[in-house]
């Protein structure tokens, strides 16, 4: 055998690069938000189930009294739900960002920067407009995980946005007839 492979080993491709295009999620924050929204639920659950019943007695609690325990408790349970739901979708024409109430559809040309920097926990995409859409999907409570993420996340906004630079043209003559800024005559 050759220097470096077993018998039998085959010589593996290099692995393809990563998908620039791929999903974006958090790491921490959606295991924590799975966990907490499940343990939430059956515990809201457990409680409108075994609430004492009707007995007449001071205190008890009836079937509409556990009907809105259980209610509160899946209302508490969807809203933790949504930070497991975070995320951020690029393509070649622009990103979705989902984050916790309001998800927003851009296209690269909307995006100036990506900011992923200073004592924000997330990062974040200035528009064109003046106007900034956190990117709760890249946290810097990943730490390693969400650095490449913003990194990749730059590297699109940059490959998308910037469009090449006009060539300068060199100074004419104003007096040239065959300048097209000078009118007729």
């Amino acid at each position: 055998t050759r220097r470096g492979t077993s018998v039998g080993q085959v010589n593996q491709p290099r692995s393809p690069e990563p998908d620039p295009y791929a999903v974006m999620r958090p790491q921490r924050g959606r295991v924590v938000a799975i966990a907490l929204a499940t343990v939430v639920f059956l515990a809201f659950t457990y409680a409108a189930v075994t609430v004492p019943g009707r007995d007449r007695q001071k205190g008890d609690w009836s079937l509409m009294d556990r009907g809105l325990i259980f209610i509160l408790g899946a209302a508490i349970a969807w809203f933790i739900w949504r930070f497991a739901t975070i995320k951020a979708v690029p393509s070649p024409t622009g990103i979705v960002v989902r984050n916790l109430l309001i998800t927003r559809r851009l296209t690269w040309p909307e995006i100036v920067r990506m900011q992923f920097g200073g004592g924000a926990p997330w990062a974040s995409l200035d528009l064109y407009d003046a106007d900034t859409v956190a990117v709760m999907a890249i946290q810097k409570a990943d730490g390693a995980h969400g650095r490449p993420l913003a990194g990749r996340l730059a590297a699109l906004v940059h490959v998308h946005s910037s469009a090449p630079e006009p060539e300068p043209r060199e100074p004419r003559d104003p007096d040239d007839p065959r300048d097209p800024s000078q009118g007729p005559g």
